[in-house]
């Protein structure tokens, strides 16, 4: 498109793309910040879990000193 054409769009069009624009990023933001909730109460959840199993269970000291050799 040559640069002396422009395109021409009404202010109301304009706006209405623009708060459009606006409502769906402000949806996929509070999608995104439910995700990551919901993952960090996961993660928090999967750490107690390690670390129970490596209180009851800790690693035995003959891994250990094979990993160091």
């Amino acid at each position: 498109m040559p640069a002396d054409v422009s395109e021409t769009i009404s202010q109301e069009d304009l706006l209405k793309q623009f708060q459009d624009r606006l409502t769906a990023i402000a949806e996929e933001n509070r999608q995104l910040q439910k995700k990551i909730n919901d993952n960090q109460a996961t993660a928090l959840k999967l750490q107690g879990a390690i670390e129970t199993l490596e209180y009851l269970a800790p690693p035995s000291e003959t891994e250990e000193e094979t990993t160091e050799e």
